[in-house]
């Protein structure tokens, strides 16, 4: 079992000598520092974030911020965007360089570029690229293939996508950004969506998409006749990624949560598998979850399907409603759990004493086509 604690938040000495230590540099730091922290992270951190919030919101944050120094409370992929968004006087820093994601690791600017130049040789799609503006509505004879590629993904896939008239999305505008991307690729036309084939399926499902016309690329893997048939017919063409976490929940643990609270209600990630979605009340962003939870009435009994250290923190700030994760089992998303206090207490002394200490920095040539499907993605309404 997992030994994440729903009640005890109290810090040990050692933690909260780190934690003072910690709000001793803030304070000489002042207004140069932003500290962002994702939902995800552990309480220990949240409690030093200026902003708690899911990507979409943190990518908000970092662009709008007039900070000198961003520390990133996140991944690897979420401080490079902050970087890309923020100018060239900003310094973005991650806590702990090893805090990537396993999902953002399933698709490689390599696989990416051989999975595009197949499916546009084998569909007879058309590269936006080849038009005077990428981005341009499409016409009622155009078939273009747009990619669109999830905020958790590496710069380098942002820029693919931005050079070729693409965009990004999170997991709360997704069917804003796939509604956008389907305007641009024409009636006849396809998207490709990468790296998580779980929010693109139940994004498309809950646009009205049939489930025949979600095809799924497995990089790396040979296509017979009958598959490239089936990618001919896609609407949307799917990457065979997923999040380790959220591909953990399931339609027999909402069964058996409903068994035991027949009254309750099930709310999850879009990460999760399709069946599982469908037989929960809800799903959406973290955001979407924070914000689901504290409309239900006092005395609502709530089972998440997300990251076990929000369920934790969504059950402590809601001590009036019954909240539970779908998973008994299941422990912090392993990557996210690198962010250590000791590591923040680290960077900012470093700060202090002027150094520039883990900084992110997305080299230039990568930058202009990331910024361009970074800002397409700001400019959707969700």
């Amino acid at each position: 079992m997992c030994s994440v604690d729903f009640t005890d938040t109290s810090l040990s000495l050692e933690e909260q000598v780190i934690a003072d230590r910690i709000e001793e540099l803030r304070e000489q730091l002042g207004d140069q520092l932003l500290i962002l922290g994702h939902h995800y992270q552990r309480d220990s951190i949240v409690m030093h974030a200026d902003f708690l919030g899911d990507s979409f919101m943190l990518s908000q944050m970092a662009a709008e911020s007039k900070a000198k120094y961003i520390v990133f409370c996140g991944v690897h992929f979420m401080a490079e965007s902050a970087d890309i968004l923020t100018n060239d006087d900003q310094i973005v820093v991650l806590p702990n360089m090893r805090a990537g994601c396993s999902m953002a690791d399933m698709a490689t600017l390599v696989d990416v570029e051989t999975a595009w130049k197949n499916i546009l040789l084998h569909s007879g799609l058309d590269d936006p690229i080849e038009r005077e503006d990428p981005t341009a509505l499409a016409s009622n004879d155009d078939k273009f293939l747009v990619p669109v590629t999830y905020m958790n993904s590496s710069a380098d896939l942002k820029d693919f996508v931005g050079r070729h008239g693409g965009i990004v999305c999170t997991s709360s505008n997704a069917q804003g950004v796939l509604n956008w991307a389907f305007e641009r690729a024409g009636k006849n036309g396809s998207v490709l969506f990468f790296p998580d084939q779980h929010l693109g399926r139940n994004t498309g499902n809950a646009m009205g998409i049939p489930l025949e016309k979600m095809s799924t690329w497995t990089p790396n893997q040979c296509k017979e006749v009958q598959g490239w048939k089936e990618i001919q017919n896609a609407k949307i063409i799917l990457w065979h990624g997923f999040c380790s976490v959220h591909k953990r929940f399931t339609k027999p643990q909402i069964d058996d949560f409903r068994a035991r609270h027949p009254d309750g209600i099930v709310v999850v990630h879009p990460e999760c598998p399709i069946e599982t979605v469908a037989a929960s009340d809800a799903n959406g962003s973290t955001q979407y979850i924070r914000n689901f939870v504290a409309e239900q009435s006092p005395g609502a009994k709530i089972a998440i399907g997300t990251e076990i250290n929000m369920v934790a923190r969504l059950a402590n700030e809601h001590p009036d409603k019954h909240i539970e994760c779908l998973d008994g089992e299941i422990c912090p998303c392993s990557t996210m759990y690198m962010i250590h206090p000791a590591y923040l207490m680290d960077v900012l002394e470093r700060i202090v004493d002027g150094e520039k200490p883990n900084q992110i920095q997305v080299p230039p040539s990568i930058q202009e086509g990331s910024l361009w499907a970074l800002e397409r993605m700001l400019s959707i309404k969700k």
